[in-house]
């Protein structure tokens, strides 16, 4: 019998996390199957992008997984039974159940309502595909003069009302930040930032909670009325229930709680990359949702999963961030350092340079998703002259 190995999500941490596995583990002994609700890799830290009207192409997961032995399987999961080993699913074939001997449970994040009334009902968000392609639609339909609020001041929201801003001068832009615009930048980017959105007239509401949307406006904790056409909320992300509600241990986010090789404190067939992860970072502080998060901990999962299958000893990797890349429209973007602590160090770069340096690494990622057994030995998934104590071999 095969190892079976159920990767849930395709997003940055769980199609590098899949690419990686077929790569190292021979198919004579192991069985990859991804599960992924839509056929396309998104690249979710484009979709401000497209929803600005930006034309992008989303590469087929099917092409993306051709030849590597990876199994797809396009469903939507509905539940987890970690006693059992079982993960439920639903899609164009109806109902199933796929058994895993491993799990790498990569399901993501989706936009934080925080309870705020008329989020759900007015607000629009770029966390997935779908709700991208209904700002999309929104926005082309909104004339000159229209207004467009962002609420939230991390990055996300930053690239959002710049690249909307850039790409849409006709419209009037806002953002409404809970504190100082980028508080946590150094000073000299601090004030490259600030010079950015005074450039593209974007009007910034620091110091402002939103307490309530309505169709055409946002309410501010001090009862100040702020008009949108079209609010776009920002504010934070949120895990999907599903792990909480199968038992595995969670923290009070919702995320699998895991050591530091990505594997799950409650249940050790059950590993967590992305940000699904509830993960201690080099600074001893629970890792943010991220790209970079996805990143570090899918590499860490892979070799830990890896390591053990075949008996090696668990590696680690370094989960440790060196800095926050923030684009500011097409032209235009900051690179901050950070130290060790994730606290800003003096120097940063801005301008054209770092916007080049964005899309480098923007492409990086995307061609990497695009060639998953990149680095294969010439004598491909060559087995080892002999199992190893667990029984599983490594292509050579």
């Amino acid at each position: 019998m095969k190892h079976r190995i159920v990767v849930l999500g395709a997003g940055y941490a769980g199609a590098f996390a899949a690419g990686n596995l077929a790569r190292r583990l021979s198919p004579a002994d192991t069985e990859i199957t991804v599960v992924n609700a839509v056929p396309d890799f998104v690249e979710r830290m484009r979709l401000h992008q497209l929803a600005i009207g930006q034309d992008l192409a989303f590469r087929k997961l099917a092409d993306v997984f051709a030849g590597t032995g990876v199994r797809l399987r396009l469903a939507r999961v509905t539940g987890v039974d970690p006693e059992r080993r079982t993960v439920a699913v639903t899609g164009e074939d109806g109902d199933g159940e796929l058994a895993y001997d491993t799990l790498l449970y990569a399901l993501g994040s989706s936009v934080a309502h925080h309870g705020v009334p008329g989020v759900a009902e007015y607000a629009f968000d770029v966390t997935g595909r779908s709700s991208a392609l209904c700002l999309r639609e929104r926005l082309a339909g909104l004339g000159e003069g229209g207004t467009v609020l962002v609420v939230g001041e991390g990055l996300t929201g930053i690239e959002t009302a710049t690249e909307f801003a850039e790409s849409r001068p006709d419209l009037s832009v806002a953002l409404a930040a809970r504190g100082e615009l980028g508080a946590w930048l150094s000073p000299k980017a601090r004030r490259h930032l600030r010079q950015a959105f005074d450039r593209l007239g974007i009007t910034v509401h620091e110091h402002t909670g939103i307490e309530a949307l309505e169709p055409t406006r946002a309410i501010a904790a001090d009862g100040t009325s702020i008009p949108a056409d079209v609010t776009v909320w920002s504010a934070g992300f949120a895990v999907h229930p599903i792990a909480a509600a199968s038992g595995l241990e969670v923290a009070e986010t919702g995320q699998i709680v895991v050591d530091r090789t990505m594997r799950s404190v409650s249940h050790p067939d059950v590993y967590a990359a992305g940000d699904c992860a509830y993960a201690i970072g080099e600074n001893g502080q629970p890792l943010p949702m991220s790209c970079a998060s996805a990143g570090f901990t899918n590499m860490q999962a892979t070799a830990a999963i890896i390591a053990r299958l075949t008996g090696s000893e668990v590696p680690t990797t370094a989960l440790k961030y060196h800095g926050n890349h923030i684009s500011l429209g097409r032209r235009d973007a900051i690179f901050q350092m950070v130290d060790g602590d994730v606290r800003s160090k003096s120097w940063y770069l801005g301008g054209r340079t770092a916007a080049r340096l964005k899309s480098g690494v923007l492409k990086g990622a995307g061609w990497g998703i695009a060639h998953p057994t990149f680095g294969m030995p010439k004598r491909k998934r060559r087995l080892a002259t002999a199992p190893d104590r667990s029984g599983v071999r490594v292509a050579a």
